[in-house]
């Protein structure tokens, strides 16, 4: 699931994270928050961030290993270099991810959306989004506009649940109870 990206660097989107060494030849365990999984691995080139740093590094190769992934990045090739980076997150440029339909969304996109029942009560703000399986959820968290301060799990179900998106506007309407 996508992760909000620091301030400092609002045209880039995390797509996962390098977590550990794989091996001693520089490889690298990754968790993807793309769907698929691998679908990370169809960008050749990575911005890898490392606090406030960005570095830009190609990647040579990856593949499935077991329900994970591990990659082999350009210029990383011992355990030790691995280790560096072990934690870093793997951003992407926004303008380099595919354009989607008209009524298809990144959820970097939704995250931070005001969100109002159709009657008009504000329930808060998209906080993140994650995958259950049978739909996506939504948690949406109250703030001081909101008519409280409440966490809420709402199924992304488009033209159920979720009745309409404006990103220009930063809002999505709702059908949904706020006693929920």
């Amino acid at each position: 699931m996508a992760r909000d990206v620091s301030p400092i660097d609002e045209t880039h989107v995390v797509l996962g994270q390098l977590t550990s060494p794989h091996g001693v030849k520089g490889w690298l365990k990754v968790y993807s928050y793309t769907s698929p999984i691998d679908s990370i691995l169809e960008y050749p080139e990575w911005w890898v961030r490392q606090g406030q740093t960005l570095t830009k590094i190609p990647l040579i190769q990856g593949r499935r290993q077991g329900k994970a992934l591990v990659v082999q990045l350009k210029d990383i090739d011992d355990r030790n270099a691995a280790e560096a980076l072990a934690q870093a997150d793997i951003l992407l440029p926004k303008e380099s991810l595919p354009e989607l339909a008209d009524d298809e969304y990144y959820w970097h996109e939704l995250e931070g959306l005001r969100v109002e029942t159709r009657s008009g009560e504000r329930l808060g703000r998209i906080s993140y989004l994650f995958e259950t399986g049978a739909n996506d959820v939504m948690v949406v968290r109250g703030d001081d506009e909101a008519i409280d301060r409440r966490e809420r799990l709402l199924p992304y179900l488009p033209d159920d649940v979720v009745l309409d998106i404006s990103l220009e506007e930063g809002r999505m309407i709702v059908d949904w109870d706020s006693e929920f």
